[in-house]
């Protein structure tokens, strides 16, 4: 959808964006686990995707904070997800 919005690409981009979003949506919803802790996972997950993402294909640069933030994020989502439960 972002490169319909903001980068001018045929509108069907934006309606395939649409549907890809809706159903990733709808995939969480369809997990065994918790869904706080799959949910939690996939937000640590996301925040260092989001990052690689950036760097492979818009050329981003991140800076110190950036990686000094993923690094906390996914030992948080090990935390949450692995801890043992009584």
């Amino acid at each position: 959808m972002w490169l319909w919005l903001k980068e001018g690409k045929p509108w069907w981009y934006g309606v395939m964006g649409a549907v890809i979003l809706a159903a990733y949506g709808i995939v969480a919803t369809w997990q065994t686990q918790n869904f706080a802790r799959v949910y939690a996972t996939y937000g640590g997950i996301f925040i260092a995707m989001s990052i690689l993402w950036a760097m492979c294909f818009d050329k981003y640069t991140p800076d110190k904070y950036d990686l000094i933030g993923a690094s906390i994020a996914l030992p948080g989502v090990c935390i949450i997800y692995y801890a043992p439960r009584t």
